[in-house]
């Protein structure tokens, strides 16, 4: 059985012992490659939405694509304790472990999905009041939200499987599912939009069926190639009763992944705050605000992608008690995040006018204004791609509750207090000052809790392994903010221990 779980090991990535400025780059840029594909689908769904159905479906499509976001934003706090696991598993080459994490969070979360979408389906119309939906564009985005969620199952398992595979070491496969989901999306969207042969014009109704088509398709794609290359983390015969969840491990990836999916939603939160102090700067302002927020979603791909590549990276090293590569690849990341991020802060500096004239025309007044608006707070994504190399090593050992603390204080007392306190002063300058001014208040403090947060103490459970399928879990409390001890501790050869910070 061991000789065995060793040559499942070799067929994935091992991060333990590859070099690590070119495990890095090849591990992040298939990350990278799918976000930008994921973003671009957005952007030419909605391009096909706007130009074949008018102004009133793109503006129904907002919703639907609200609640699909704040979704997957939770999924995605779960998915990435889930890969932290997993990745510790195979840092000990523990293949049996890593299959018990994956089957219990697919075992939970596939059953919540069906009933999210089954629920979803029926209050639709109850969702879209409390979001305030005008009433001209209500039966439009009732037709497109209902659709949305019975997408929502595929979506959501796609995202918690490709995640795991991430933890894995395996960034190429779901780049490849990625990849087919939106080309399908893409070819299928104006097809049932406007109707072709025996398809029937669904109008906007048809853009969400299209990407649930694309989705479960790719979904069914990916468990087909996964069980025929028969890679680690599949399940068969005796070894599918770990889609039974084992509640022990369920609470732990609930109590690590929600902090994270709450990040998220911070986020996005603070950014419709600032929405409402933008538009009191009038329509040539928020429009030129639009367009510089529609470049910065490109500009930070390369460091949410370099924090998701440390994360696993350092996940499968703690796992494997090698903490002296664990500080080399956290120093390695932040290199490149400077490098990446700052190429690209540069080309949009020296090109700004030409980039916003792709969303703005080139006739438009607010061009000027969006030009000043990046010269004044693009730079700081430079801090920003350290900041998410931080977050990713502190993650991978579960430290998840300070950069939730300190994201929001960043977000809140900081942007805010800047953009509000400095407006009789700036003006609308202290809009966008506040957001470079948040970003490096974030590193500051990421780089305290990296250097000092104790992190690296290991003390909050252990899940021991007696058997293939025996799991015992015991847990201990301990504050996040306590001293480093005893870090480098080797783990006893006859357990497995997933070391993760309370």
């Amino acid at each position: 059985m061991e000789d065995f779980a060793e040559k499942q090991v070799a067929t994935a990535t091992d991060l333990t012992k590859a070099p690590i400025s070119q495990a890095l780059l090849f591990f992040a840029l298939p990350t990278l490659g799918s976000s930008v594909l994921q973003s671009a689908n957005g952007s030419i769904d909605a391009v096909w939405v706007g130009r074949l159905l008018g102004t009133d479906a793109l503006a129904a499509t907002t919703n639907g694509n609200l609640v699909m976001f704040l979704l997957t934003a939770f999924v995605f706090g779960f998915g990435m304790a889930a890969t932290i696991l997993v990745g510790q598993s195979f840092g000990r080459h523990d293949i049996a472990m890593a299959r018990v994490v994956t089957g219990t969070t697919v075992g939970a979360f596939v059953p919540l999905s069906i009933v999210v979408a089954i629920i979803g389906w029926f209050i639709a119309p109850d969702v879209l009041a409390l979001l305030g939906t005008q009433a001209e564009i209500e039966p439009l985005a009732r037709a497109y939200l209902q659709v949305t969620f019975l997408a929502m199952p595929a979506i959501l398992m796609q995202t918690i499987l490709m995640m795991t595979l991430r933890g894995s070491g395996d960034a190429i496969t779901p780049l490849m599912f990625m990849a087919l989901a939106v080309t399908l999306d893409v070819i299928l969207n104006p097809l049932l939009i406007l109707g072709s042969g025996p398809l029937p014009a669904l109008g906007i109704a048809g853009s969400a069926l299209a990407t649930a088509i694309a989705n479960y398709v790719s979904l069914i794609a990916m468990l087909i190639y996964i069980y025929r290359r028969n890679l680690p983390l599949r399940l068969r015969g005796d070894e599918l009763r770990d889609l039974l969840p084992d509640l022990k491990i369920l609470r732990l990836i609930f109590v690590k992944g929600l902090p994270m999916g709450i990040q998220m939603i911070v986020v996005s939160s603070s950014m419709l705050t600032m929405m409402r102090l933008v538009n009191r700067e009038g329509v040539d302002t928020t429009a030129a605000f639009g367009a510089t927020q529609q470049l910065w979603t490109y500009v930070q791909m390369p460091a949410m992608a370099l924090g998701a590549a440390v994360s696993a990276m350092v996940a499968q090293n703690i796992g494997a008690n090698l903490w002296d590569r664990v500080s080399r690849i956290t120093r390695t990341g932040a290199v490149y995040a400077v490098l990446m991020t700052g190429a690209l802060v540069l080309v949009l500096l020296l090109a700004d006018r030409q980039a916003m004239e792709i969303f703005l025309g080139s006739d438009s007044p607010a061009i000027p204004i969006g030009q000043h608006i990046g010269r004044i707070a693009t730079w700081g994504f430079v801090a920003f791609g350290v900041s998410m190399v931080l977050f990713g090593t502190v993650r991978a050992n579960g430290q998840v509750i300070w950069p939730l603390i300190i994201l929001f204080v960043s977000m809140y007392p900081v942007r805010l207090g800047v953009a509000l306190g400095l407006h009789d002063w700036l003006g609308s300058d202290a809009l966008w000052i506040s957001f470079p001014v948040a970003m490096v208040s974030t590193l500051a403090m990421a780089s305290i809790l990296y250097l000092h947060g104790g992190w690296r103490k290991s003390s909050s459970m252990d899940i021991e392994t007696h058997g293939p399928n025996a799991v015992v879990a015991e847990v201990s409390q301990t504050a996040e903010a306590a001293l480093p001890c005893n870090a480098l501790a080797p783990a006893s050869p006859a357990a497995l221990k997933i070391d993760v910070l309370d």
